[in-house]
C-alpha cells in the first residue's frame, strides 16, 4: 500500500533525516515558529518515531505570543522588529528555557504577499539555533525567493529542518 504524504516529498525526507540523526544522538528538539505557523513541527510529527525527538513546538505568530510564551523582551521587538536575528535568537533561547530540549530552532519572517518593506522585503526570514549550555549566537537572515506565500513558507521550513541536522546550523 502506497504511503500517503501530507507534505511535499523534500520536506518529508528532510524531516526523516532530522528524526533519525537526533534519535541516534539522543537529542531532543524544540521549535519556535512564527511565519511557518507550526509547519516544521507538523513535518516532524509526520515521521514515525518523532516522539523520541520532538519535545514541543511554540507557534508564536503575534508579538504578544513571543513575549508571553518565549519571554522575548519588548525592547528587542521594539528596537529590531519581529523579523530580526535578535528576535529569532531570543525566540530560540525562550524555546530552550521553556522545554526539555537540547536544541531549539526559531523562525520568523515575512511570507507575504503583504507586510514587506524596502528594508525587509517579502521573503525576509530569520532563523536561530540555540543549543543548551552554549551561549554562542547562531542566527541568520535570509531572503527567500518564492513566487508566493506557500513557497516562502516551504523554503523556510526546509531551512529550519536543515538547522536541526547534527553538525549543521
Amino acid at each position: 500500500m502506497a504511503k500517503t504524504l501530507l507534505f511535499p516529498q523534500d520536506l518529508v525526507e528532510l524531516a526523516e533525516r532530522v528524526i533519525a540523526e537526533n534519535t541516534a544522538a539522543g537529542r531532543k528538539v524544540a521549535l519556535a515558529e512564527s511565519c511557518t505557523g507550526g509547519l516544521v513541527c507538523a513535518a516532524l510529527t509526520e515521521i514515525p518515531g518523532s516522539s523520541a525527538v520532538l519535545d514541543r513546538g511554540f507557534v508564536t505568530y503575534s508579538n504578544e505570543a513571543k513575549q508571553e510564551l518565549l519571554g522575548v523582551q519588548s525592547d528587542i521587538l521594539e528596537a529590531f522588529g519581529a523579523v530580526s536575528p535578535a528576535t529569532a535568537w531570543a525566540m530560540a533561547q525562550g524555546a530552550l528555557k521553556n522545554s526539555n530540549a537540547d536544541v531549539a530552532v526559531a523562525v520568523s519572517g515575512i511570507a507575504g504577499p503583504d507586510g514587506g518593506t524596502e528594508m525587509k522585503p517579502v521573503g525576509t526570514v530569520v532563523f536561530a539555533l540555540a543549543i543548551r549550555g552554549d551561549e554562542e549566537v547562531n542566527a541568520e537572515q535570509k531572503l527567500i525567493d518564492g513566487a508566493n506565500r506557500a513557497e516562502i513558507r516551504h523554503q523556510a521550513a526546509l531551512f529550519a529542518l536543515e538547522m536541526l541536522l547534527l553538525g549543521e546550523g
